[in-house]
């Protein structure tokens, strides 16, 4: 009797968590998408110009995995980003098969200015921890992250 106590409190409390993990991302994510468009940028456009920024050519077929965007929607966010000028496509020199995403100057340009105050409304955004919860709570996510992945 009580091991079956022990399981449904773990099965309540792994309930509460996920309803909890849940809409405190979806308030985070809302805050997230309302600084991004402030820059005249969706959430997909700001992805796919952040991972350039930061991680250099990549691409255009890689790109989606690695923003979490499904493979038909990465053309559209790429022509939008090369209509604002952020961006160019290259083809590999090495494989007519791959065609890569390259910031240009004008997209690291628009980064440079914008990349500073959008890691201060992030900072802002997370402010409802300390530093010390924050460092404590991103190895515990990754651990429950990667073991539901691995399922």
């Amino acid at each position: 009797m009580e091991q079956e106590n022990l399981v449904d409190k773990d099965q309540q409390l792994s309930l509460k968590l996920f309803i909890v993990l849940t809409r405190a991302l979806e308030a985070i994510q809302k805050q997230i998408i309302k600084d991004i468009k402030n820059y005249n940028l969706n959430l997909s456009e700001f992805s796919v110009l952040e991972l350039l920024y930061h991680k250099g050519d990549q691409p255009i077929q890689k790109i989606g995995q690695k923003v979490l965007l499904a493979s038909s929607s990465i053309t559209y966010v790429i022509d939008k980003l090369e209509e604002k000028k952020y961006i160019k496509r290259k083809a590999c020199p090495k494989d007519r098969r791959v065609t890569y995403a390259v910031i240009t100057d004008e997209g690291k340009n628009f980064m440079d200015g914008i990349f500073p105050k959008h890691k201060k409304a992030i900072s802002q955004i997370m402010a409802g921890l300390s530093t010390e919860e924050k460092a404590t709570m991103i190895p515990q996510l990754k651990k429950l992250g990667l073991y539901a992945q691995n399922l």
